[in-house]
């Protein structure tokens, strides 16, 4: 059987040199092979040691058992401070639990039906710039981040991506991923505070520019909150709703943070997992033809909440997608006080990896793990595995406050778009995975778009 394409990992031990360069180019092949078959790896340096955790009973310790005495890595806030400042993405402790009680109600269960019409107007939207693709082989990428795009601005300031300013917000993000690297100097060193941390003049300007036009967005908007004018969107209900502890609501400044990590995990996951998701169809057209039949037998032409539930096929393939193409391959967290992991001391400080990409693909837990099997999932195997061994969201109380947003909106553009059009493989352009911020293609995902017969 044909599997999904996956990278080589790298061969013997190097450097910390080379592990650097490897790192910087593609985070997936800077690995070892034996990660897919360790429970635990130690990899230590002069500067640091880390440990990539992919037993099961070690990543529920430290995402669900004991989350507090594991923080997010204050490494991962390096490279991504300039456009994220203090966002719920990079904080801890209280801060971070102020955040997310303020940001978890926009998106809990009947708030998703709320947000439906928007995201159903964004299918409807790609649908329309997909017709203008038919017969040609594109790069499929662009054209999933505008789609994402879009459903994150019209659900979260009732704008679609033509808008000026989310149009402008758009084109500046994609020129900044271009300026800003995997790796900064103050994640590999324990550096100070007061010790800069040399970005580069395009990250610092790119996410400059974005953060002034969000906050011109966001200011807009407090001032509709305050005239009443405001419609009944994601941003209008996280900017009036209290800290029940508290009882403050976000100012503008905090706002633009959050703003800017819901434009970035939002849009930038999306758009990687249905790309990756259109490419796996295109590779297997039979499991194409079962979603686009689920499809033409329950989306009609208004948007129904109800449908999302009917798309089992689309859900299946959008959820095996994610195990093979993660969005996020990796998680750090930082042991807060010395642990013992399996036999090893792992001293204060230590970096903790949790790895989804190397997890999902474990061959000690799962049945043909690199195989793309959207059935694996009612079998014992797979249904073991899903609750212990699945994690593209993270899990316990980090877990990501938008995965059921995603989980309504991938398998909804999948269907709205496979109704219409089927996606075939263009010879000579293979996808290969690469990983930065997230795991895209080295060249791209090119696919070829055909209208489908009616």
């Amino acid at each position: 059987m044909m599997q999904p394409p996956k990278p080589a990992p790298r061969p013997g031990r190097v450097s910390l040199r080379r592990y650097a360069r490897l790192f910087r180019e593609d985070i997936l092949s800077a690995q070892p092979g034996h990660l897919y078959r360790a429970w635990m790896a130690e990899f230590r340096t002069p500067l640091f040691r880390s440990y990539l955790c992919n037993d099961p009973a070690l990543t529920k310790m430290v995402l669900k058992e004991r989350p507090d005495d594991f923080p997010k890595s204050d490494r991962i806030r390096e490279g991504l401070a300039p456009l994220l400042g203090n966002s719920v993405f990079v904080t801890n402790g209280e801060t971070w639990k102020r955040q997310r009680r303020i940001i978890d109600p926009a998106f809990e269960g009947g708030r998703l039906r709320d947000t439906f019409p928007a995201m159903w107007a964004a299918g409807q939207a790609a649908e329309a710039r997909m017709e203008t693709l038919v017969g040609q082989a594109v790069d499929i990428e662009p054209e999933t981040s505008h789609a994402a795009a879009d459903v994150i601005f019209r659900t979260l300031f009732s704008v679609p991506i033509e808008d000026r300013t989310a149009s402008r917000v758009f084109e500046k993000f994609r020129e900044h991923q271009r300026a800003q690297p995997v790796l900064n100097l103050g994640a590999v060193l324990p550096l100070p505070k007061w010790f800069p941390r040399f970005h580069s003049r395009a990250t610092k300007r790119t996410a400059a520019e974005i953060r002034a036009l969000i906050t011109q967005m966001t200011a807009d908007r407090m001032a509709a909150i305050e005239a009443g004018t405001a419609p009944d969107d994601l941003a209008t209900k996280i900017m009036t709703t209290r800290d029940p502890v508290t009882h403050e609501t976000f100012d503008t400044a905090e706002m633009v943070d959050q703003v800017a990590i819901f434009f970035l995990a939002g849009h930038e996951t999306s758009a990687s997992a249905l790309a990756w998701t259109l490419y796996l169809l295109a590779l297997f057209p039979e499991w194409q033809d079962r979603v686009a039949e689920e499809a033409r037998a329950h989306l009609g032409d208004t948007p129904e909440f109800g449908t999302v539930s009917r798309l089992r096929i689309a859900r299946d393939v959008f959820r095996e997608a994610l195990r093979l193409y993660p969005p996020v391959p990796m998680m750090v967290r930082e042991a807060a006080c010395p642990e013992h992991f399996r036999d090893r001391d792992v001293p204060k400080g230590a970096q903790i990896v949790l790895s989804p990409w190397h997890q999902h693909r474990h061959e000690r837990l799962w049945e043909r793990p690199d195989d793309f099997d959207p059935g694996r999932f009612a079998t014992e195997n797979g249904k073991t595995c899903l609750r212990e061994a699945y994690m593209p969201f993270s899990a316990g109380q980090r877990v990501c406050t938008g995965a059921g947003f995603a989980m309504v909106e991938g398998p909804l553009l999948l269907a709205m778009l496979l109704r219409r059009f089927r996606f075939e493989t263009v010879e000579g352009r293979p996808a290969m995975p690469v990983a930065h911020l997230t795991v895209r293609g080295k060249d791209g995902i090119w696919l070829r778009i055909e209208r489908r017969s009616p």
